[in-house]
């Protein structure tokens, strides 16, 4: 310290500083009574003003009792309006254009009002017009400049705050997208720097923007441009503020930042997310969802609170994947009863706490049984009489099936049939089965179970008339129990290599939300009935590229040391597909959602379930051969015995 100042030097400064501190907070708390004080002093300089520019500064002694006498009556119509539009109220340092807005139309309201009190007082001289204009120019100028100059002062004080409190904690961030959705961003980052974020710039392919300014941030280039400008300007994170951007933009962005060391966050599309104030917890991590090969697509159901409403509803496999997802988005569109069937007694128990946590209107009713349990099933119906059955439970896992066949043919085939014919003898009026693209030219024991479980509803649609039964056919869904994506991020996790069966194998892929809309969509197109329903998925994924993009998204660099080829496991396709070559497609009411038609040649179940039957019988036997026997159109149709051994 210098020896000519000592530490009591600074106690004056302090002393005026708390002063100030105390002033300023017994300001804020009186800051209704300060803004119509404002308003009163505004309004009395103002029209002082306008005398005073109206006859250029010298003012004549006949004008002074007239301005004394309409002074009050302006006064008492500014305050009136005031109150009429809530001004005292207002906050001052989130004024906007709105407020500037409402304050000039206050001010033409209140301005006319005068002009007609003014017109009808007996005061000699008469108020000029000129005076009456340039005083309501004077008060917007002067009421919108105090609410503005107070944010800025805010905000200021705000910003020097933090940053002299944690300069070094604060993150230095570089949009990219220099939007509406990047606006709504850096203003949040800039009015709130206690959020720990300095704004630094934007880049954007709009070449219109080059060298603008948004919120005093400058447009540093392209998205090509990121790599130099994170080096010159010690960028900490990037934001990709592009809601609606495709997934080729937000892989391309990825790519661009593979070599870079900065943490990659996103403001995701939702429904109302530019519609309120961005919150800095919408952002999160780029997830590999984002990294879809096509648009994610969003299905509109506003006719699902009526097909539901007031019904009973029962979902197989409820705990599941699917099935919970399914149960959530059911449950908010007023179901009278929503039944949910599981084996599994742990993940039911808390999906049935979660619902009844969030719907306590709703009758919830969680049952645990077996669907290859005809008692059980039909005692279910019995008892709760669904008018609607999603059914989503199977056994899914390709390789394990392989080594199962037995239990495969129980629960995906037989297990449905029983489902399937409990609801069409109980009268319900909708049965929608979740299928899969491997029962597609199915080589394994899931995909033939899969493709048999979808002739058994084609041929209880011939059955049971009465009941709209359908399948719904689609890809691999992403982040469901067992898929690629949950394997790939246990993986990295432990440490290990990502394991990808072979270099060109692809795969279609949907989110879990898509896919259990897609379900819900298929119960409410009429063209659905006695018919198989499928997706539009675009073009099929390279596992590979998921597994490299997942890397990359978790900062990994060096991407083909830790990927490792293990070859196609038994059962396994290179390339999955959605209709087999006899079959045709035509299109629905929802230009995504495709049907199957059904041909001449269409594989069906013999007889009216005594096959079914046989098969049950088989596959009860222990060591014995579960034979699925399909009336052919085809001569593909007929699987051996041992196929299934």
């Amino acid at each position: 310290m210098d020896q000519r100042t000592g530490p009591g030097d600074s106690q004056p400064l302090n002393r005026w500083r708390a002063t100030a501190r105390s002033l300023a907070r017994e300001l804020y708390l009186r800051r209704q009574a300060l803004a119509l004080v404002s308003t009163v002093v505004v309004t009395i300089a103002a029209y002082a003003a306008a005398y005073a520019v109206r006859f250029e500064m010298r003012w004549p002694a006949d004008y002074t009792r007239t301005f004394f006498v309409t002074l009050g009556w302006l006064v008492a119509v500014r305050v009136a309006v005031s109150f009429l539009f809530n001004f005292n109220v207002h906050r001052w340092r989130y004024s906007g254009i709105r407020d500037l807005a409402d304050i000039v139309l206050a001010t033409l309201i209140s301005t006319g009002v005068f002009y007609l009190v003014v017109s009808r007082l007996s005061v000699q001289p008469t108020v000029p017009r000129s005076v009456i204009l340039l005083e309501c120019v004077f008060v917007s100028y002067a009421l919108g400049g105090l609410r503005l100059s107070y944010r800025f002062a805010f905000e200021w004080y705000q910003r020097r705050l933090t940053m002299s409190g944690r300069a070094g904690d604060r993150r230095r961030v570089l949009i990219a997208g220099a939007g509406e959705a990047g606006s709504f961003v850096s203003h949040h980052m800039i009015r709130h720097p206690e959020s720990g974020y300095v704004v630094v710039g934007f880049v954007d392919d709009d070449r219109r923007k080059a060298r603008t300014r948004m919120w005093g941030v400058p447009v540093l280039g392209r998205l090509e441009d990121i790599p130099s400008v994170v080096d010159a300007q010690a960028i900490h994170e990037i934001v990709l503020a592009m809601p609606s951007a495709a997934p080729a933009a937000i892989r391309r962005l990825v790519n661009i930042c593979e070599d870079i060391d900065v943490k990659l966050t996103i403001l995701p599309y939702e429904r109302g997310v530019l519609q309120g104030p961005v919150r800095l917890s919408q952002l999160r991590d780029v997830q590999i969802e984002d990294l879809l090969a096509r648009e994610p697509i969003q299905l509109a159901l506003p006719e699902l609170a009526a097909d539901i409403a007031g019904q009973s509803v029962l979902i197989t496999g409820a705990a599941g994947s699917i099935g919970s997802e399914l149960a959530r988005q059911i449950a908010l569109h007023g179901p009278e009863r929503l039944v949910l069937f599981d084996q599994a007694e742990t993940d039911l128990f808390y999906l049935d706490l979660e619902l009844k946590e969030k719907h306590r209107r709703l009758e919830i009713v969680a049952v645990v049984g077996d669907i290859r349990n005809r008692a059980r099933v039909e005692e279910v119906f019995e008892l709760y009489g669904p008018s609607r059955v999603y059914h989503a439970a199977a056994y899914k896992h390709v390789p394990m099936m392989e080594v199962n066949p037995s239990e495969a043919v129980r629960n995906n085939v037989v297990g449905t049939w029983q489902v399937a014919a409990a609801a069409g003898n109980a009268g319900t009026r909708k049965f929608v089965l979740i299928s899969t693209d491997k029962a597609v030219n199915p080589t394994s024991v899931m995909g033939e179970t899969k493709r048999a479980a979808e002739l058994v509803i084609l041929s209880c649609a011939d059955l049971f008339p009465a009941t709209m039964f359908t399948a719904v056919r689609f890809g691999n869904v992403m982040g469901s129990q067992g898929s690629v994506i949950p394997i790939f991020k246990r993986q990295l996790e432990d440490g290990k290599r990502l394991t990808v069966t072979h270099p060109e194998a692809t795969r279609f892929f949907m989110t879990i939300p898509e896919a259990s809309q897609m379900v819900l969509q298929a119960s409410l197109l009429e063209e659905a009935r006695s018919h198989i329903t499928m997706l539009d998925m675009g073009q099929p994924v390279r596992v590979l590229d998921m597994a490299r993009n997942l890397l990359r998204l978790s900062g990994e660099s060096r991407l083909d040391d830790r990927i490792e080829f293990i070859g196609l496991r038994p059962g396994e396709k290179l390339h999955e597909e959605l209709t087999f070559e006899h079959e045709h497609t035509r299109g629905t009411v929802h230009p995504k959602v495709r049907v199957v038609e059904r041909g001449s040649g269409e594989w069906s179940l013999d007889g009216d379930g005594q096959e079914l039957a046989r098969i049950w019988e088989a596959a009860s036997e222990p060591g014995e051969g579960v034979p699925i026997r399909l009336v052919p159109g085809s001569d593909q149709a007929n699987q051996p015995a041992e196929r299934m051994a």
